[in-house]
């Protein structure tokens, strides 16, 4: 084998190596610096001696080469690698890429074998036209500030948009407080329907934290009856609702909120109103069912 594919061959070798690496120190959706890449290939290179050290008596990956040969494989890598450190950056931003589109294959996946849960489930609170030809299910939890902000977003949606269906989904993940709120929010979906829209808005909009409490205090100013309410927290029905939301949002990886499923299409965090209305009609277009 030329000395030069040897190089070549373990380059690639320490790329992957040194991407696994990477990988797990740079924030997710941002390709590295080249600083930062140089610092990694260097700090990957001096965790793991062994690619780079003298040949010893025990076998080595680069077998039948001379100890000269050896040492110029080692020194072409180095140089290399030290001289092109976008090689790392290159591949780890292929590697993320191959990694988000298998991800949204998954996902596509998992809202076809979902998709009755998802869009028509009986636990669940609808928004805007409930017979509208676009749906979109939003994952939200009180405490969330992104969902604060994205209320908005999703009125004049709803405003702007007559055929317009939103699904409300409670995904309760920011602790013990947003749970209890959820799980008022959902008896008031049982008790007062005609009120639910109103009642989740108010509380969204309620300033700090909230917890079960508050959000009891906001179902009362809506003239919401408080012992039918806590007679509904402590039945089935609500913690089978929550259940629901948390399978689903496994199914689909969702780990934060806002996230909002259309019928071939997962968009996470509160992206803002035009990039949402755009996947609104993204879906529209490509709607070939009653249900998109």
């Amino acid at each position: 084998m030329k000395q030069s594919h040897i190089a070549i061959a373990v380059i690639g070798a320490i790329v992957v190596g040194a991407v696994g690496y990477l990988i797990g120190v740079e924030v997710t959706g941002r390709g590295p610096s080249t600083a930062v890449t140089e610092a990694a290939v260097k700090e990957y290179l001096e965790n793991n001696p062994e690619l780079l050290a003298p040949a010893t008596p025990e076998p080595t990956v680069v077998a039948g080469l001379s100890d000269q040969q050896k040492r110029e494989v080692e020194t072409t890598i180095r140089s290399h690698l030290i001289a092109n450190p976008e090689i790392i950056r290159d591949a780890m931003e292929e590697f993320q890429r191959r990694q988000e589109e298998a991800e949204r294959e998954a996902q596509m996946a998992a809202i076809e074998v979902n998709k009755d849960l998802l869009f028509s489930s009986e636990r669940q609170v609808v928004l805007g036209n409930p017979d509208g030809d676009v749906t979109i299910v939003e994952f939200f939890d009180y405490n969330c500030g992104f969902c604060r902000r994205a209320l908005d977003d999703m009125k004049r949606l709803i405003e702007e948009d007559e055929n317009l269906r939103v699904v409300l989904k409670e995904f309760p993940v920011l602790g013990e407080g947003s749970v209890e709120a959820a799980q008022v929010s959902i008896a008031v979906s049982l008790v007062a329907p005609d009120k639910i829209e109103e009642f989740h808005e108010a509380l969204l909009t309620q300033p700090g934290q909230v917890n079960g409490a508050i959000a009891i205090a906001v179902a009362e100013e809506f003239g919401i009856d408080t012992d039918a309410l806590l007679e509904q927290i402590d039945a089935d029905e609500v913690d089978d609702t929550l259940t629901e939301v948390f399978t689903l949002a496994n199914e689909l990886s969702l780990t934060g909120t806002p996230s909002y499923v259309l019928a071939s299409d997962v968009v996470i965090g509160a992206v803002g109103y035009d990039a949402l209305r755009d996947r609104i009609l993204t879906a529209r277009h490509n709607c070939e069912t009653t249900v998109c």
